[in-house]
């Protein structure tokens, strides 16, 4: 399993033009709809939401990563955004955030929870990576980026 992998361009929102935190991630949750792999949207939406109240998900270098262990997705599932404006996400180095991913993984998954994490967190916290992310013009570059850097990668 690799990130690009997990996402799709249905799943991918280039210049996203939300004001809020709550915004963001109601549309990235919405952006997940009819996912193969989401047996409960309602279910899904509650469980980021309770992440996120127990601490904020702005991980620093603006990017924001809600994410949940829920049982309302059968396999891990992605969704990513590029915000037209930058979003007061309460980030650890409270700067505002321009690139927001939304990971979602089984409860029984946590090792590849974890890992997911880390990949996302390692990749998109590199300058290059994120001037790319947001620069894409279209899904599929976004898409073709994590192919090229993950190709080197192990799987998850």
């Amino acid at each position: 399993m690799k990130i690009e992998a997990l996402l799709t361009e249905k799943h991918i929102n280039l210049n996203l033009g939300s004001s809020s935190k709550d915004e963001v991630i109601d549309t990235l949750i919405a952006m997940l709809a009819g996912h193969d792999k989401v047996r409960d949207l309602k279910q899904l939406a509650e469980d980021v939401r309770k992440r996120e109240r127990e601490m904020s998900t702005g991980i620093g270098k603006n990017i924001g990563l809600p994410h949940a262990k829920t049982s309302a997705v059968t396999e891990p599932v992605l969704a990513l955004a590029t915000l037209s404006n930058e979003v007061d996400f309460e980030s650890i180095d409270n700067q505002p955030v321009k690139i927001v991913f939304l990971l979602a993984t089984p409860e029984t998954m946590l090792a590849e929870h974890l890992k997911l994490l880390g990949r996302i967190t390692r990749l998109a916290g590199r300058d290059d990576v994120r001037r790319k992310i947001i620069d894409a013009a279209t899904p599929g570059e976004v898409l073709a980026l994590f192919h090229e850097e993950e190709k080197d990668l192990p799987q998850i």
